[in-house]
Order: C-alpha cells, then sequence, then structure tokens
C-alpha cells in the first residue's frame, strides 16, 4: 500500500536530464546561456514568482512571447503549479486575440515589449485579467501598460527551491486557440496525462527510426515553429526529457537563425513549408554547410519541389502529420529500409508518413466504414491516441462532430499505400469537385512546385459554369525568375501524359503573385486565396 503511484506529470519529465547529469545547455539567441541545473532552479523560481502574485491551481496564466528561454520555462512551471498555460498567438487578429484571451479567463499574462501595443489596443476588452508580467530582453520596464514586474527581477527575488505539488494527472496543463476559415476560434485544452504520453510517443517514433530521423541526447535542437502553435509541436519537452541543447532564436529572421545554427552546431529543427522556403532563399543560408540538418515539415503538405531543394542542400528533410487537436503529432514520414529508389525515398519524405507510437490512423468512408490500403481509395483521416483532446472547450457541438463514432475527425482526406504509409490528397473542404471528376489540391501543387522557376504554389477550386468547379493555380516566382503560364501548363499537360495526374486537372489559369495569403501559423488560407480569385 505504500507504493508511489507515479502519476502522469509534466514535472516527472524533469527527472531524466538531472539523472544524466546533462552537459548541455539552453540557449537564448546572443544573449543568455542556462545549464540545466540553472534550468531547473529557474522553474522553481517561476512557479515561486507567480504563487507569490495570486497563481492557484486551475488559473489560466497567458504568455505572448517570441521563442525563447523564458517561454520554455513557462511550459513547466505554470502547469506544474496545477495552473493552465495558455498559449496565446499574437499573429491573430486584435479582435481575435482579446476573445482567446478572455474566453480563456486568463489572469495573468506574461508580455513580450514587442506585443505591449497589441494588448493596449485590447485591454479594456479583457476583464478577467489582473496582472501583468513584462518579458524584456534588456530588464527595461516598457512603457504603455501597468506592470506587476519584470520576469527577471521577479526571479531573483523568489524561492530557488519552491517545491511543486502532486495532484491527478488529468488535470489539464495547457490551453490554446485554434483558427479556422470560419467563426470564432475554437480552445482546445490538454492534461499533464496527454502532454506525458504525447512525449513519450513521440520520443519512441524518433529513436525507432531506422534510416533518416533519429534522435539522441547528443542532438542540438533549434525550433522553428512559434511557441504559441501546439506546444511547438510538443518538441521542446522531448529535448528536455533527453536533456538535449537547446537553442532559441526570439523573432524569426534568416541572419539570426543561420548566425545560430553555424555557432551553436545546431543539427534537429522543424517548420512549415514557408519558413524552410524562407530560409533557402536567405542570402545568408547560401554558403552553409548544412548537411547534419534534420528538418521536420509539417502544419501543411511538404511540396516535392521544395523537398527537391533542401535534399540538394544536404538537410535530411521529410514532413510530420497531426492537427491542433492532436497534440499535435500523429504520424511521421521517416524512411524504411525498403525505400531505396529516389523517387520512391522522396514520395516517402513527402508523404504524411506512418502512425507514431500508439496511434491508430484509419481511412474510412461516410459510414466509418475502413477502405483498402492500397494508394488509391481515398476517405477521411480519423484517430485515436491517448493524446488526443476530449474536445472544444466550451463548444459541445463541436466537441461532439470532432469525436463522432468514437474516433477524433481529422477533415483530411488521404489514402493509405501497402507500405504503411499515409498519403494526405487534400482538406474535406478543399477538394475540388468538376464536372463530376475529383481533383486533389495538393496533388497538383506538389507537381507545380518542381516546376522551373516556381518557389510556391497554391491551387484553389472557383465556380465555374459548366463544370461546376475548376482548379486555378495562384503561383510565387522564385527569386529573380519569372513566371510563363503558358510554359507551366505545358509542363502539366506532360506530366498528364506520365500518367501522374489527369488531363482534366490541368487548370486553364495559373495566376502568377507576389505573396499567397497564409493563416497566423503560416498555412496556406485558402478561403482568402478563394476570394481574390472570385468576384
Amino acid at each position: 500500500m505504500s507504493a508511489y503511484a507515479y502519476p502522469l506529470l509534466i514535472k516527472q519529465l524533469l527527472t531524466t536530464p538531472i539523472q544524466q547529469a546533462s552537459g548541455a545547455e539552453i540557449v537564448y539567441r546572443d544573449l543568455r546561456r542556462h545549464s540545466y541545473p540553472e534550468f531547473i532552479t529557474r522553474i522553481a523560481r517561476l512557479g515561486s514568482a507567480l504563487t507569490r502574485l495570486g497563481a492557484r491551481p486551475g488559473m489560466r496564466i497567458a504568455v505572448l512571447d517570441w521563442d525563447s528561454h523564458r517561454y520554455l520555462e513557462c511550459y513547466f512551471a505554470v502547469p506544474m503549479l496545477g495552473a493552465v498555460l495558455m498559449t496565446a498567438n499574437p499573429r491573430l487578429a486584435p479582435e481575435q486575440l482579446a476573445y482567446t484571451l478572455d474566453h480563456s479567463g486568463a489572469e495573468i499574462l506574461l508580455v513580450h515589449p514587442d506585443f505591449v501595443p497589441l494588448v493596449a489596443q485590447i485591454r479594456d476588452r479583457l476583464a478577467k485579467l489582473r496582472t501583468l508580467i513584462a518579458l524584456p530582453d534588456d530588464g527595461g520596464m516598457p512603457a504603455g501598460l501597468s506592470f506587476a514586474g519584470e520576469y527577471e527581477a521577479l526571479l531573483a527575488d523568489a524561492d530557488p527551491r519552491f517545491n511543486f505539488p502532486e495532484f491527478d494527472e488529468n488535470t489539464t496543463a495547457t490551453q490554446f486557440y485554434t483558427t479556422g476559415t470560419t467563426g470564432l476560434p475554437k480552445g482546445v485544452s490538454f492534461t499533464h496525462r496527454q502532454i506525458v504520453l504525447h512525449t513519450l510517443s513521440l520520443m519512441a517514433s524518433f529513436m525507432l527510426a531506422s534510416r533518416n530521423g533519429r534522435l539522441s541526447r547528443e542532438t542540438v535542437y533549434l525550433p522553428l515553429t512559434p511557441m504559441f502553435h501546439v506546444h511547438a509541436w510538443g518538441i521542446p519537452y522531448v529535448a528536455t526529457l533527453a536533456g538535449m541543447k537547446q537553442v532559441y532564436p526570439g523573432r524569426y529572421a534568416p541572419a539570426s537563425i543561420a548566425a545560430l545554427y553555424q555557432r551553436e552546431g545546431v543539427t534537429f529543427s522543424h517548420c512549415v513549408p514557408t519558413i524552410l522556403n524562407m530560409l533557402l532563399a536567405a542570402p545568408e543560408f547560401r554558403d552553409l554547410d548544412l548537411s547534419r540538418w534534420q528538418v521536420i515539415i509539417g502544419g501543411s503538405a511538404f511540396p516535392r519541389g521544395l523537398a527537391e531543394q533542401a535534399l540538394a542542400r544536404g538537410i535530411d528533410a521529410y514532413a510530420g502529420y497531426g492537427m491542433s487537436e492532436t497534440c499535435p503529432v500523429l504520424s511521421l514520414a521517416q524512411l524504411k529500409p525498403d525505400n531505396a529508389a529516389d523517387d520512391a525515398a522522396l514520395r516517402a519524405r513527402t508523404s504524411a508518413g506512418m502512425p507514431s507510437a500508439l496511434v491508430e490512423l484509419r481511412i474510412v468512408d461516410e459510414e466509418m466504414n475502413d477502405l483498402p490500403h492500397d494508394g488509391a481509395h481515398q476517405g477521411e483521416v480519423v484517430a485515436r491516441a491517448p493524446h488526443l483532446t476530449s474536445g472544444y472547450v466550451g463548444n459541445e457541438a463541436a466537441s461532439a462532430a470532432l469525436w463522432a463514432g468514437g474516433w477524433l475527425h481529422t477533415g483530411d482526406i488521404g489514402v493509405i499505400g501497402a507500405d504503411g504509409y499515409l498519403r494526405i490528397t487534400d482538406r474535406a473542404k478543399d477538394v475540388i469537385k468538376t464536372g463530376g471528376e475529383w481533383v486533389s489540391s495538393l496533388d497538383l501543387e506538389d507537381v507545380i512546385s518542381r516546376a522551373d522557376d516556381v518557389g510556391e504554389v497554391a491551387v484553389v477550386g472557383v465556380p465555374d459554369e459548366k463544370w461546376g468547379e475548376r482548379p486555378v493555380a495562384l503561383v510565387v516566382a522564385k527569386a529573380g525568375r519569372v513566371i510563363d503560364p503558358e510554359r507551366i501548363r505545358a509542363y502539366l499537360f506532360e506530366v498528364a501524359a506520365r500518367g501522374e495526374i489527369s488531363r482534366f486537372a490541368v487548370p486553364e489559369r495559373i495566376v502568377p503573385v507576389d505573396a499567397l495569403d497564409k493563416t497566423s501559423v503560416g498555412k496556406l488560407d485558402k478561403k482568402r486565396l478563394r476570394a481574390r480569385l472570385t468576384p
């Protein structure tokens, strides 16, 4: 009866680096670096400081910061108090940010000076917010808001031996908001148990990799996904559990990222395709040796054209798949020993991959019947795993739809091949039905991305009197290049002649544009793109 039950709490993720006596550091830009023992002490001090400011179990504590050592400390200290870490998205429109902060019930907000004007603009709409903490890099207190204190000063005056309590592992640990193309943002939350199991699932998937994608204690990690976005895909928790060196870049800028990559010996990152495309085009990266760099691409499809550019530079790039509601990783496109041919390996890398440990994925029809794993039958991707959200905060109808039939509905359409790889063919809302034939916008984007001169591409369906819908491609040129629509159409007809796409899928309209509309997390915003093409 005296056995320790060992609840799956986030604080348990901190025991392994201590036991390993990790000699790695946690680095923030060129401004700070901490050892793991210092990191643990800073977490204790933050817990103490927040408690002095009135933090209590169940309280929502929000953060508005760039990717930093401070954010990592909040990933641990806030939920370890039994409070809930609300990762606010500063890229939202002011009214949406105000809605998410107010809807979450955030009472304490830690805010970087860059976001003080944004918070000042919406402060009178945040009736529940009572305490603000400043997060300056230089220690100076920013003007424009009334702060309870400055982060480093509060930590310096706090207890380095603060003792975090234990509680039920099903206690909510984090909350954030996922934005769709319509309606208000929806709140998603995760418990301690779910985050710990996601961490273990993801770590097991990395450690079991055969040909590529393996991580170790010697990995040097630099996230290029905002820490407000689904716990930066959960990888900071993995990096901390493994005692890896962690490098946090602050605000993303190619010059500073290149300097950190080179100076700190970075070997592993993750980002959306837009960020990888930006870095490959940046002059600061032009002469760097990138052959030690492993990069996971997620958030949207990984175009083969972009994959080819990355591989040509020596980057071990491959895709991951998941969504905000899944914590987020469901699958990874790591190579298997039988992916020998270059084309097969490239196709595998740019697929959604194989399910991570403890994840079940199915392809189903509208009656939830399983479809064959033949790479041809398309259906909705549904999932089960121990780290999926139980529903949307305060939205029973949306939660019921999310979990209809006892499986989480991703809203993605896909196929699973005999090799076990999942390939997403489209979002259910983005599949184009033209003349009775289904056309995958993702397949078209993938093919067009490989055309000469193409830097980025988005394909959307627009109304057509004759065919119901027709695909239209919006294309951004590579730096110094020019888009010739007829040349791209000729290339697409060549691809169609090889049987890779239907001739019927070739768009009549190829529209050169300077930039593509993106969501707050860097995904293509197809609602806004359609609006650009239709009256």
